[in-house]
């Protein structure tokens, strides 16, 4: 049953300062959802827990 509240989205750490590059994510029980913070009603990118986890993590490296 949905209780009708949104996602807690919030900016992520490797976006950019400046206002540019702007990603926001969300975190679900077993996904994470990103998106562009300059078009929050545009599309959304799920992707497992995972391989977001894997994803930060070559990020990281990077």
């Amino acid at each position: 049953m949905s209780t009708g509240a949104g996602p807690a989205w919030f900016k992520s750490s490797y976006s950019a300062g400046n206002g540019g590059d702007c990603v926001e994510v969300a975190t679900a029980d077993t996904s994470v959802h990103i998106r562009d913070s300059k078009r929050t009603d545009g599309p959304v990118l799920s992707v497992g827990s995972r391989g977001w986890k894997q994803f930060v993590r070559m990020a990281a490296r990077g």
